[in-house]
């Protein structure tokens, strides 16, 4: 089965681009990348804490049934344009991976669909090829299509 969102992973670059149309308003799709309920629903995350605002920060942990860290992410956005755009930081505890910078666009295609667009720059290629060979195509695929179904109910 094909894949709805894209990956490209150009070889020898520092970034990855991500594109996924989706059966959603815009607003609705924004929504979702902004306000901790939803972000909680698609992504399987817990939301400690989000400012969503230009120079607010945020910060995301994963826990398994007995209490343990299993994934905490924290960062801060720089850009925050409802509707447009939010650029932030994305740093992952415990990973040998560091600080990338994501810049997510969102575009309206029609009265009920939309797109978003995903540009990752990481500090080195061997950062990003690392990412990469963690599966996260398969992963960002897994979760789009949760967030798909999620917004689902809320049309």
């Amino acid at each position: 089965m094909e894949h709805k969102t894209k990956v490209n992973a150009e070889e020898g670059k520092q970034e990855i681009l991500i594109t996924r149309e989706f059966d959603l308003p815009l607003e609705l799709l924004f929504r979702a990348h902004a306000e901790p309920e939803l972000i909680e629903q698609w992504m399987g995350t817990k939301v400690l804490k989000m400012d969503s605002k230009k120079h607010g920060s945020w910060d995301f942990e994963k826990t398994d049934e007995k209490g343990n860290i299993l994934f905490k992410a924290t960062g801060v956005f720089h850009e925050f344009i409802p509707n447009r755009k939010i650029t932030r930081t994305f740093e992952m505890e415990n990973a040998p991976i560091g600080v990338q910078l994501e810049i997510t666009e969102f575009e309206k295609l029609t009265d009920e669909t939309s797109k978003v667009n995903i540009h990752t720059i990481y500090e080195s290629v061997a950062q990003r090829d690392q990412v990469v060979k963690f599966g996260m195509e398969k992963g960002i695929n897994m979760a789009h299509d949760r967030m798909q179904e999620v917004l689902n109910k809320l049309k």
